[in-house]
């Protein structure tokens, strides 16, 4: 028998819920307790599991063994190092922050407890990047050669984002923080530690808003490039790519969940999506966290893969 691992919610926007609801029918998580500022998503979220207690922040880190952070990067450090010093394990959402010495105080708070932490960069669990870091290890890929990030969208938020409305804003939204963060965690887990050469961002006229624009240059530690194109605005459906190049076949992972080859002139599939791309990928990421929090092997995002994928971000937004 699995011994379940009595889980708690902070934060039950677009991303909490989701967990939540792929919580519900495993044997190894008991959501037990969630909490929302917001009524409208604790109502939202109280349709999902009308038997889970709805409390607060604080009642939440007690009545759990595990406390999963979906709220926004401000409040989240405090409840992280407040859960952290109670002993539970943390399974945070990204961008891990963006004020980086209050970021790395909080990495260094919940290092120093011990807890198991982890980040939710949904590729870290995904099938596609492991097939490329296969291929890099094995030698299909060749000597790397060099790695490509874009992203394009004809607004932001986009709809289904509607709900988080901090997403528009500079203080902590924009689509390099919500979006390019994850491809830079598997740019990294490719290409190893990486730095700005140049990041040209473009801001909007009004102040408070986020990014509608960043080209950047990234080299690694062997001297490998990394371009970055990103853009809001105009008709088109979004594209969120981040590539691989290698001397013999180069790889890409398109919209999170395709795996792209080449090694001549065309794209070939080289992977399937799953059926319910975003199901069967946060069911291998609470897998995962369910390792963590026992103190196995795991293949999660750690705290400082993810306060690297920050440092990055911030640098490429304020150079």
């Amino acid at each position: 028998m699995t011994d379940t691992i009595r889980t708690g919610i902070i934060g039950l926007g677009i991303m909490g819920r989701r967990m939540l609801e792929q919580m519900l029918p495993r044997a190894d998580f008991n959501p037990v307790a969630m909490w929302d500022p917001s009524a409208g998503s604790m109502a939202a979220a109280g349709v999902l599991a009308p038997e889970i207690a709805v409390t607060s922040a604080e009642q939440v880190i007690a009545d759990s063994d595990l406390v999963y952070m979906a709220c926004p990067p401000v409040p989240r450090r405090d409840y992280a190092l407040m859960a952290a010093m109670a002993g539970k394990s943390l399974f945070l959402e990204k961008p891990l922050g963006f004020d980086l010495a209050a970021t790395t105080d909080m990495v260094d708070g919940i290092r120093a407890t011990g807890v198991p932490a982890a980040v939710n960069f949904v590729q870290a669990s995904s099938p596609p990047l492991a097939q490329v870091l296969t291929a890099r290890d094995d030698g299909a890929m060749g000597p790397l050669a060099g790695g490509d990030i874009h992203l394009t969208y004809s607004r932001w938020p986009r709809a289904w984002q509607a709900d988080a409305d901090w997403l528009r804003f500079r203080a902590e939204g924009g689509m390099t923080r919500e979006v390019m963060s994850h491809l830079m965690f598997c740019m990294i887990r490719v290409m190893g530690p990486m730095d700005i050469v140049w990041s040209r961002p473009a801001f909007p006229g009004v102040d408070d808003l986020c990014e509608t624009a960043v080209m950047a240059e990234l080299g690694n530690r062997d001297g490998l490039r990394i371009n970055i194109m990103a853009q809001v605005g105009g008709a088109g459906p979004d594209r969120q790519e981040v590539t691989f190049r290698g001397e013999k076949t180069s790889f890409r992972i398109a919209e999170f969940y395709h795996l792209l080859t080449t090694s001549g002139d065309q794209w070939s599939t080289a992977m399937a999506p799953p059926a319910d791309p975003r199901g069967e990928s946060l069911q291998a990421q609470l897998d995962q966290m369910a390792l963590c929090h026992r103190g196995a092997d795991h293949s999660l995002a750690t705290l400082d893969e993810a306060l690297a994928v920050a440092r990055l971000i911030e640098g490429l937004l304020y150079p």
